[in-house]
């Protein structure tokens, strides 16, 4: 069973993304890298809003007040 409430490691893909040195890419490619990172905010974005979402019925649901403390 794997335990969720362990740490991320480090050295994830974003970090990684973020250390990478970029001058070896010519315009065309970092337009690309662009174009591929503001897809993938979006998708992470769509995600977030989904699980908020799920949350607020679960907290509605089971009488949470969204002042709450946090679990």
């Amino acid at each position: 069973m794997e335990d969720i409430d362990l740490p991320r490691p480090r050295g994830d893909a974003a970090s990684k993304l973020a250390g990478e040195d970029l001058a070896p890419y010519s315009q065309h490619e970092l337009d690309g890298r662009i174009a591929m990172l503001q897809a993938e905010i979006t998708r992470v974005e769509a995600h977030r809003n989904k699980a908020a979402a799920h949350r607020n019925a679960a907290d509605a649901l089971f009488g949470k007040s969204p002042g709450g403390p946090a679990s």
